[in-house]
């Protein structure tokens, strides 16, 4: 599979990239078996680039992996993060970018993970009450200890990033990024790419909406998060699934999926960008690995953009407790 490079620093990851999340929770019942195999099939089909967090099912998610790149490391890039705590029920304790738990955390990542090295360490979310210097440069004495290879941050605003990046390079910042989620290309993109920095979209599919395989909240599976969010909720629903229409159209005359066509948009916004898109099924996971096959002229890109202005989705991204440690 074709690369692409994160950053100034060396990091080479493949073209697409695969997100672990909902193999442990938010998005309905998961299947740990199920999970592995499309890992599995993750790294047979090329795929490099394996995205998880500590705080995805409160370290579930980074044992699943763990478990799943036993005997397959090589060649692989893992990439997790920090700074969601939680508990040992799951309970959420807020942010952290503390010096001492940024290094505790590391350490924890690396037993769950049994691995011997984090390739990409991000900070999940920006901790308000600590100095981004301070963070930063525990982050800097992992890679001394060779503990981690390259640092990243996530929903991080501009100011941020540049403070960040003054104490160590930065080699990508994950946010979301998708046809309803154009946020970043006013100030993010300007940023990072003055300062070289790579870009990792996540929930380059809109959650799945973009996939067009949701025709109402009552679709979801119980237990899922998007219920409460505010792009799924009924007020909001239809006038999104409208937007959407554009996607199906143009699948069909592309004779793609809707996805392919939502991901060739992302992959299209420049070879500094590496989307992460999750799922727990092999057959969506081909079908999204074959968005690599799918081309958009000059004028298909026109007709989204026009169809998905920024800020065109109904609603907020997140619930609105969870909106408030964005872009920090």
């Amino acid at each position: 599979m074709e690369q692409r490079t994160l950053g100034q620093q060396g990091l080479r990851v493949s073209k697409l990239g695969l997100g672990c999340m909902g193999m442990s929770e938010f998005y309905g019942a998961h299947d740990d078996a199920t999970s592995t195999s499309v890992i599995h099939r993750t790294i047979e089909m090329g795929v490099t680039f394996i995205d998880t967090a500590d705080m995805y099912g409160s370290g579930h998610n980074e044992i699943l992996l763990g478990n799943a790149i036993k005997g397959k490391r090589d060649g692989l890039i893992i990439a997790t993060k920090f700074g969601n705590v939680r508990g040992p029920n799951g309970e959420r304790l807020g942010i952290s970018g503390k010096p001492d738990y940024v290094k505790s955390a590391c350490e924890a990542s690396l037993k769950r993970l049994g691995i011997d090295v984090i390739d990409l360490y991000y900070q999940h979310r920006v901790d308000a009450t600590t100095p981004i210097e301070d963070t930063v440069g525990a982050m800097a004495d992992l890679v001394k200890a060779g503990k981690v290879r390259y640092l990243g941050l996530s929903e991080a605003a501009p100011q941020t990033i540049r403070r960040a990046h003054a104490v160590h390079a930065i080699s990508a910042l994950q946010t979301e990024y998708s046809l309803w989620s154009r946020e970043p290309e006013a100030d993010i993109f300007p940023t990072i790419r003055e300062l070289g920095i790579g870009f990792v979209p996540y929930s380059p599919l809109g959650r799945g909406f973009l996939t067009g395989r949701f025709t109402s909240n009552e679709d979801l599976p119980d237990g899922d998060f998007r219920k409460i969010s505010p792009r799924f909720s009924d007020e909001n629903f239809e006038i999104n699934r409208a937007l959407v229409r554009a996607v199906e159209d143009m699948a069909i005359a592309k004779k793609a999926t809707p996805a392919q066509i939502a991901l060739a948009w992302v992959l299209s916004q420049g070879d500094d960008i590496v989307p992460i898109p999750g799922t727990k099924r092999i057959a969506y996971l081909e079908d999204n690995i074959g968005a690599l096959d799918v081309s958009l002229s000059s004028a298909d890109l026109a007709t989204l953009n026009t169809a998905f202005p920024a800020g065109a989705a109904k609603g907020e991204r997140y619930p609105a407790a969870a909106m408030g440690a964005l872009n920090l």
